[in-house]
């Protein structure tokens, strides 16, 4: 007779979501005799077979655990979340003779030590950031100062998830390390930083069971870290995940086994500290194959929840653990389901910061179902399935009332045949839990509005909110293939990416400029990005009645096919701006934020880099904040390789009782015409430009420019527009402005009768001002009249201003101030022709 299988009693330490489904799958194992899980939490106190709390010793008591263990018979203990595994609970009970499913606290150093998993990975050419280690901050600070990569840095220590910052700025990075390792945010796990290259690519977890020498991996998950939609906000602990995902093709899975995982279990093996328990691995799988971004020594959270329902229902996770134990994990069985689980957590208002505890939770009931439910229970049965399953993390049950205690409150986890219903599912399980101020990733939409808060009775709040939101799931949530290409050969179905649209390559792109855009930030608008949306507090940005927007949008025009032959990208982001903030100041307002939009055939991400950084350049100029964009990838429409058009929008205001320029009512007879120059050619007639160039001249865009010693014909002719808005705006502010004319396409001739009123024009004496040498080269080279020199360029003038007689001189004279070359180029008179025409044009010849 076959002797009876041993009948397990498990403590389960932690208080977690993560414990919760631990607890919620271990409870399924017909070996599993009794579960004391310390503390847990409100989804642990009753509704799970053989699940009960124990609030009599402490999780970090391990002497304690130790008596309560053998006084209880226990025989397995689960370590769940990463301090006390790394603190050594494993020790403790390996000398009491208990097996506990965790690491030692030597192979524990993993996760509880960066700089020493660093080096271990560059022991073991395990591939991973580039990186560097400190202990001192004056010299990470002066490795900040000197690198010119992104880069990202990390408390070496244990906090919580929460000590990795991404900075998208240098000052931001000075900032952080001050916070790290001089203000100890997260206590004596910065006294050691690692500083690393900033990886791009998909990141994914891979949960890994190890016996010290075999592995057995879970489906790759891919979690979503920060607070707001679309990847957004300060890093949590995880605000949702899916699994199996996209990106973890089978190849991809071999590749990470055979460089990344096998190793490192070979590694630690050699190197004497064996890894038993469950091995995370964060990668990021970048352009060169998969790399490590950090190990963790236990179940990840939110990925736990997510995983443990995709394994079938006769995988035992108490003989998966006990056999790592054994070192026999060969011996057991590990199914998967053929099915994608998806997790929504729900957080307590204002968490990662501080946040209220103490709230009721309420329940309705999941739509579909009908068993009644007792609003407050902890008992989620009539909510729970198979595939929908609540997990309590921050919750604590007292006198059967369910209130949250934890900045994570809750989860709602489901799994379903596709990726779209299990997040879809995950979603309406979600909208069934109440409780003040909660919080989780939205998948609703908003609309574009501008609408006042409340009156408080001192101030008015006016707030500009943009388009809609992403949520959990998002970056997995491609087109499906067609019923239409079910006849394809093989059998093959077609991917996005069999179109040319490479969706990566735009994430790519969001990870890259996130630092230009936060660059410029300005009151009322933070200058973030990879949102649907951007957002503008007006109260913030100094408006505190409900100013008048202006609105403006242009592009650069065919002067982009001279930066695309030449393959310099960096200044055309500035002429983007600067042709769209120039038309806002014209009617005297001051811009607060632009939106760009790049579209390409295929995504050059070092291509599209350069050029948003020369549109943060520009904002930054302007004083303006970029908080938002479009990449268009579109072969169809741009079938040449390295072809891109740029567009940008930008918004402004005028405070309320200030005039909206012109003011065409003031404007009379003698009216001053002053004129400020022009950088060269700004952004218009190129296309005229490019046939003098090339057909007239027979130079080409790398030969040396005949007007400028020391450049070539194409670093002259990409010399950027120049962008007025601080000088301009400054005698704006003084009422010594009526009006004025951005001198972009159609020349002096057709843009200064645009700010005149019908019985007024403007006449110059084109003696006044100085012409640049490349516009007087093009003139002559591409024998081009006057008046039509007149009409297609700026011919030295970028912006035209009308000024009363008697204040001519003081504007003048304010301009001057802000670095302005200001000329008196002429005055308002008696419309009888045209509206504007140029005296002694023959000065061009």
């Amino acid at each position: 007779m076959a002797a009876q299988p041993e009948q397990l009693r498990i403590l389960l330490v932690g208080n977690g979501g993560r414990e919760h489904a631990l607890a919620w799958k271990l409870s399924q194992s017909p070996r599993v005799e009794k579960i004391y899980v310390v503390p847990g939490n409100g989804g642990t106190a009753s509704g799970l077979r053989h699940v009960v709390n124990i609030d009599k010793v402490k999780p970090d008591d391990f002497p304690g655990l130790v008596a309560f263990a053998n006084g209880h018979g226990v025989n397995l203990v689960i370590p769940g979340p990463e301090a006390p595994l790394v603190a050594g609970i494993e020790g403790h009970f390996r000398e009491a003779g208990i097996r506990c499913f965790g690491p030692t606290e030597e192979a524990a150093r993993m996760e509880g030590s960066k700089t020493f998993s660093k080096d271990f990975m560059a022991r073991w050419d395990i591939p991973t950031a580039a990186y560097k280690n400190f202990e001192k901050y004056e010299d990470a600070k002066d490795y900040v100062d000197s690198v010119s990569h992104s880069i990202v840095i990390k408390a070496s220590g244990l906090a919580a998830g929460k000590g990795v910052v991404l900075p998208p700025s240098k000052a931001e990075a000075q900032a952080a390390l001050k916070k790290i390792m001089l203000d100890k945010d997260f206590g004596a796990a910065g006294d050691k930083v690692v500083i690393e290259e900033l990886l791009e690519g998909q990141e994914l977890s891979f949960l890994t069971f190890s016996d010290g020498e075999r592995i057995v991996s879970l489906p790759p998950a891919q979690d979503h870290k920060q607070i707001h939609d679309g990847d957004s906000g300060p890093n949590t602990g995880g605000m949702g995940c899916y699994a199996p995902t996209p990106v973890g093709t089978p190849k991809l899975i071999e590749e990470v086994h055979r460089k990344i995982l096998n190793p490192t279990i070979h590694g630690m093996r050699k190197e004497r500290f064996r890894f038993v328990g469950l091995l995370f691995t964060g990668i990021m799988v970048t352009s060169s194959g998969p790399k490590v971004l950090e190990y963790n020594v236990r179940f990840g959270d939110p990925e736990c929840q997510t995983l443990l329902p995709l394994l079938s229902a006769d995988t035992d996770l108490a003989e998966i653990m006990l056999a790592c134990t054994e070192s026999a994990l060969d011996t057991v069985s590990i199914k998967i389901d053929d099915t994608f689980a998806a997790t929504v957590v729900a957080a307590a208002g204002g968490y990662p910061g501080p946040y209220q505890r103490g709230d009721i939770i309420n329940f309705d009931r999941l739509p579909n179902r009908t068993t009644s439910q007792q609003d407050s229970s902890a008992n989620q049965e009539s909510l729970d399935s198979l595939d929908n399953i609540i997990f309590h993390a921050g919750t604590t049950l007292s006198a059967d009332t369910l209130q949250t205690s934890g900045g994570r409150v809750i989860a709602a986890t489901s799994s379903a045949a596709t990726l779209k219903a299990a997040i879809s599912n995950a979603y309406t399980l979600m909208s069934t839990i109440h409780f003040p101020h909660m919080h989780y990733r939205s998948k609703s939409s908003i609309c574009v509005e501008v609408a006042p808060a409340k009156k408080s009775g001192k101030s008015r709040r006016y707030l500009l909110a943009l388009r809609g939101t992403r949520d959990i799931g998002h970056r997995a949530l491609r087109p499906q293939p067609s019923p239409l290409f079910a006849d394809l050969p093989n059998g093959q179905s077609l991917s996005y990416a069999d179109s040319g649209v490479s969706v990566s390559a735009g994430e790519q792109l969001v990870r890259r400029i996130k630092h230009f855009t936060a660059s410029t930030a300005r009151p009322g608008a933070a200058g973030e990005i990879g949102n649907f949306a951007g957002t503008l507090d007006l109260s913030a940005a100094g408006y505190k009645e409900p100013p008048t927007l202006v609105a403006a949008t242009d592009g650069v025009g065919t002067k982009l096919m001279i930066a695309q032959a030449m393959s310099k990208n960096d200044t055309v982001g500035i002429d983007l701006v600067a042709m769209n903030v120039n038309d806002l100041i014209v009617q005297g307002a001051e811009p607060l934020m632009f939106l760009d939009v790049f579209s390409c055939g295929k995504l050059d991400v070092d291509v599209a880099q350069e050029v948003v950084k020369g549109v943060a350049t520009g904002c930054i100029e302007a004083e303006c904040a970029l908080v938002g964009g479009e990449t268009a990838e579109m072969p169809g429409i741009f079938p040449i390789e390295g072809i891109y058009d740029i567009n940008g929008t930008a918004i402004g205001a005028v405070a309320k009782g200030k005039r909206i320029l012109p003011d065409k009512e003031a404007m009379k007879v003698g009216d001053v015409l002053l004129g400020l120059s022009s950088s060269g050619c700004h952004s218009n007639g190129f296309s005229l430009i490019r046939k003098i160039v090339q057909e007239r001249s027979g130079l080409s865009w790398s030969d040396p420019a005949p007007w400028a010693k020391g450049q070539s014909v194409g670093e002259s002719l990409l010399t950027p527009t120049r962008i007025y808005v601080k000088p301009v705006l400054r005698a704006v502010k003084k009422d010594l402005v009526k009006g004025m004319a951005h001198i972009t396409g159609g020349g002096l001739l057709e843009n200064i009768p645009r700010m005149l009123p019908s019985h007024l024009a403007a006449s110059l004496d084109a003696r006044e001002w100085s012409v640049p040498e490349v516009l007087k080269w093009l003139k002559k080279t591409g024998v081009v009249e006057e008046s039509e020199f007149a009409k297609t360029f700026n011919t030295g003038l970028g912006m035209v201003l009308v000024v009363a007689a008697d204040k001519a001189d003081v504007a003048s004279q304010e301009l001057g101030k802000a670095g302005e070359k200001v000329w008196r180029v002429g005055q308002l008179v008696e419309r009888s022709g045209e509206g504007c025409t140029v005296e002694n044009m023959e000065v061009w010849r």
